[in-house]
């Protein structure tokens, strides 16, 4: 994986401005610090910083590639998984290579079908392609948004960047937010409306779109979406496909060659991919699989089951590994890290995220890279085969909004009069679940409320919910320089499982019933019938401690940027109420009154550290 950047402007001389690249590239060096390279001409300038995967040498970037007097660059963040098939194709049409780089293939790909060359890639992507000879520029971005590209278009100009900072460090994109931004931060976030890059004039591109730019103007187009197709195969026959896609992705995605390994927490997603890959792995390298596991100090001392989180993952981390006969590593943290690390991981995401849920993976991030340059990780098989709490929730399928923000009320009561009266919480949370829904696909024939309404939440997880995980796992990840793929976000899986009835995916009503017998015989069978737990958080109370007395810090400086944006009396309230139960959890089921204060301490370092004004 890498970082990218570039500029396109058709009135100016960009020769006399590279070092404008050098320094965005410079700030996405976390994302590649293995090398950086840069390409110019007249009007378009092109930066990378490369994590180097696969073909160390040949996959030197910018990549320039000439064909018949024409001339095209590539800048590439990303992995395709069908790389060797499409070179095959490639080399058929009479291409030649001089590497075995997937950027390459990419390139030639692009020379040879244009746009339509995206709808042949299977991986993780965003790119972009200047045709020198044509004066043009193509951007894309993976059918899931696996991986980031924003943008903004100004007067006769482009700029683009695989993260926010790099797009901040251009003297002509100033860190300013108005007051749909504000309504991203304290209404939707930590998510955010898809498209919608906080700062003003900041777009990203949406998954699955492409963009054509030319002197004549911009142009952003679809290249997938997904589409209602009636399932017409058997039970059974559901249950081998899903098989052999989940087998598939996970089997395609070791491609590496630097060392692999994976995330495991002893649930079935992790365990599922784990035990495959140590098969594959010992099968063909006779390695021990390299696995780790993320914990807390005192975690077991202070566990109490939910229904949430049932059980504690060490004894079935211990047995995974076991089974799967892994080289595992335990990697605890205690309090005070995770407290520290929440300033690190807003200036990785650059903008306040999922608190210590964030800081955590960053910390553990650092820790696997000392090991492995690439792992493989279980996010997406709860919102592709509907493991959410939401799914099955009365209260969720009534409610009209997003199913993970239930409790708007606690947003509410911690916003200062004038930010709500500027931002209009309730009437923006609305707007953009109704946006959301007009998105949903239909059937033309008459679908009964239930099933409309599991296809509505459906949908809103895996393009609301779902990339809010993504972004966290690209930027904290990769702010250590880890590669960490998710083959549950294969969009064959995706593709197939959307129009899969819910009677079986909730196969005998167990969450991903579906998924659970499509993996029997590859784990053991109480694992494969674990309950659903969701990524580990601490439950010391020392941790609440701590984030109560820094929030009490902040708002105790009268120059704190977040004190004119909150209600000082609630939010010291709920500091002086530590046993309040009233504050339901905000986000998801794990954002609590601890991420509330997170949250909080993230968005005050957020402000003052990209020095945001708020106009």
């Amino acid at each position: 994986m890498c970082g990218i950047a570039g500029w396109i402007d058709w009135e100016k001389d960009l020769t006399n401005s590279t070092h404008i690249i050098d320094n965005m590239i410079e700030s996405l060096t976390p994302r590649g610090p293995d090398a950086k390279g840069k390409w110019s001409s007249l009007h378009a300038l092109l930066g990378h910083s490369r994590l180097a995967v696969i073909d160390i040498e040949g996959g030197k970037q910018p990549m320039t590639r000439n064909f018949n007097d024409w001339s095209y660059t590539i800048t590439y963040n990303g992995e395709l998984y069908n790389t060797e098939n499409i070179r095959k194709d490639l080399k058929n049409k009479g291409y030649s290579f001089k590497g075995h780089s997937d950027t390459e293939v990419l390139l030639l790909s692009y020379i040879e079908w244009g746009e339509y060359c995206l709808e042949r890639l299977n991986g993780i992507f965003a790119f972009g392609i200047w045709d020198n000879t044509k004066q043009t520029l193509f951007l894309a971005r993976d059918r899931m948004g696996v991986k980031p590209l924003f943008y903004t278009l100004k007067n006769n100009s482009l700029i683009f960047a695989s993260e926010l900072k790099a797009m901040l460090t251009h003297p002509e994109i100033p860190p300013v937010i108005d007051s749909e931004g504000l309504a991203e931060i304290f209404c939707i976030g930590p998510a955010r409306t898809p498209g919608n890059g906080v700062f003003k004039n900041i777009n990203e591109l949406k998954p699955g779109n492409y963009l054509l730019l030319n002197k004549n103007g911009t142009s952003i187009k679809s290249y997938w979406k997904l589409k209602n197709i009636p399932h017409t195969d058997s039970f059974k026959r559901t249950v081998e496909t899903v098989r052999y896609l989940l087998l598939d992705a996970i089997t395609s995605q070791l491609v590496s060659d630097v060392p692999i390994g994976t995330l495991l927490s002893g649930g079935l997603d992790s365990s599922a991919i784990t035990a495959i890959a140590s098969t594959n792995l010992r099968k063909h390298a006779n390695k021990a699989l390299p696995t780790f596991s993320v914990d807390y100090v005192d975690n077991s001392k202070y566990f109490k089951p939910s229904a949430f989180q049932p059980n504690s993952d060490s004894p079935w981390v211990k047995k995974m590994s076991k089974f799967s006969k892994t080289n595992h590593q335990d990697i605890f943290f205690d309090s005070s890290e995770l407290v520290n690390s929440l300033e690190t991981a807003v200036i990785a995401r650059d903008l306040p995220g999922m608190a210590d849920i964030d800081s955590s993976l960053l910390l553990f991030s650092k820790k696997i890279k000392e090991k492995v340059t690439v792992a493989l990780s279980g996010e997406c098989a709860d919102e592709v085969f509907g493991g959410y709490p939401w799914f099955h929730s009365q209260e969720s399928h009534d409610a009209q909004t997003f199913p993970w923000a239930l409790y708007p009320e606690t947003r509410l009561n911690i916003l200062s009069p004038e930010v709500i009266q500027k931002i209009k919480p309730l009437d923006y949370i609305s707007s953009r679940y109704r946006d959301a829904l007009n998105e949903v696909p239909r059937y033309s024939k008459q679908e009964s409320k239930r099933d409309q309404r599991f296809r509505e939440i459906g949908y809103l997880t895996l393009t609301r919910f779902m990339p809010t995980l993504l972004d966290r796992k690209d930027r904290m990840t990769m702010a250590t320089g880890l590669e960490v793929r998710v083959p549950f976000c294969d969009h064959r899986i995706v593709d197939y499982v959307w129009n899969i009835p819910w009677e079986m995916k909730n196969f005998q009503n167990r969450e991903k019933g579906l998924m659970r017998i499509a993996l029997k015989g590859f784990l053991p069978e109480d694992i494969l019938w674990r309950k659903k737990s969701p990524y580990p958080k601490t439950h010391n109370p020392d941790f609440h401690q701590k984030l109560s007395t820094k929030l009490q810090q902040i708002i105790n400086n009268p120059s704190s940027p977040l004190l004119p944006l909150i209600n000082k009396e609630s939010v010291q309230r709920m500091i002086s109420e530590p046993n309040n139960t009233s504050n339901k959890p905000w986000f998801g089921q794990l954002m609590d009154s601890s991420r509330m204060f997170a949250y909080l301490i993230q968005t005050d370092i957020w402000l003052r550290k990209y020095k945001v004004s708020i106009i």
